[in-house]
């Protein structure tokens, strides 16, 4: 027995090591809006890289094609991201467009390589909050995910639309010709759709979306709940990571 005793809370530590890990409620969606055509975006490219490794951070790359005339064609880019950038202008009714923009929380816009200004913008986002004001909660089983939405006190929204977008978790991309000719450079959570799952009216909701789609074009995805401006995207209320990001 006393054998027994001397190992018991060894064993009760590697069963909590073997426990999953609780997943993280985000705090900020950081989506930088770049291009392998930019001479300024690698140092906004690689701060994204840093963002992409906080837990509490859902970090994005979302190349647009804009550029492409200046003599390097970006090999990630996808009009649908210049159009989602410019929508978001319009949101703001600031119209800027211009890379690298880093947009946080869907609301507001800082220059994609000054951490300063992004951590401001952080913070006038969440309000004091540690994680974005609705919780958002990820289940794989039998090839569907299940998406659970759990309403919190602390928000007057109700309204918004669930959108699931497979990532590239790290791309790297050897730059032969334009402004940023000679460099390679790695990408983080690069986005390769923008995918509408349905509507969350208020409330607590639950949506499923076939494994294959929230995967397809990546190796690993993201879940936004966002409330829309006059169809265009606003305020990011809710978020969460796939597996192994």
């Amino acid at each position: 027995m006393a054998s027994r005793l001397r190992f018991f809370p060894a064993a009760l530590a590697l069963a909590a090591l073997l426990q999953p890990a609780r997943a993280e409620q985000p705090r900020a969606v950081v989506e930088l809006f770049t291009s392998q055509g930019c001479s300024s975006c690698p140092p906004a490219d690689a701060l994204l890289v840093e963002y992409s490794r906080q837990p509490d951070i859902v970090a994005l790359s979302l190349p647009v094609n804009y550029w492409d005339y200046l003599g390097w064609k970006d090999t990630l880019a996808h009009v649908a991201f210049t159009e989602r950038q410019k929508a978001y202008a319009h949101s703001r009714k600031d119209r800027q467009v211009f890379t690298p923009q880093m947009i946080v929380n869907g609301k507001k816009s800082s220059i994609g390589s000054d951490r300063d200004q992004i951590e401001q913008a952080i913070q006038a986002t969440t309000k004091g909050r540690k994680a974005l004001p609705v919780q958002v909660k990820l289940s794989e089983t039998n090839g569907t995910v299940t998406i659970a939405v759990e309403e919190t006190p602390d928000t007057a929204q109700r309204e918004g639309e669930i959108w699931v977008l497979p990532v590239l978790r790290s791309q790297t991309v050897p730059i032969e010709r334009g402004e940023n000719r000679g460099k390679t450079i790695t990408y983080a959570n690069v986005v390769r759709g923008l995918n509408r799952v349905g509507e969350w009216r208020g409330g607590s909701a639950r949506f499923e979306v076939p494994l294959e789609t929230a995967l397809k074009g990546g190796d690993g995805y993201v879940v936004l709940l966002q409330s829309t401006d006059a169809a265009r995207p606003g305020v990011i209320l809710g978020a969460a990571k796939g597996p192994g990001l």
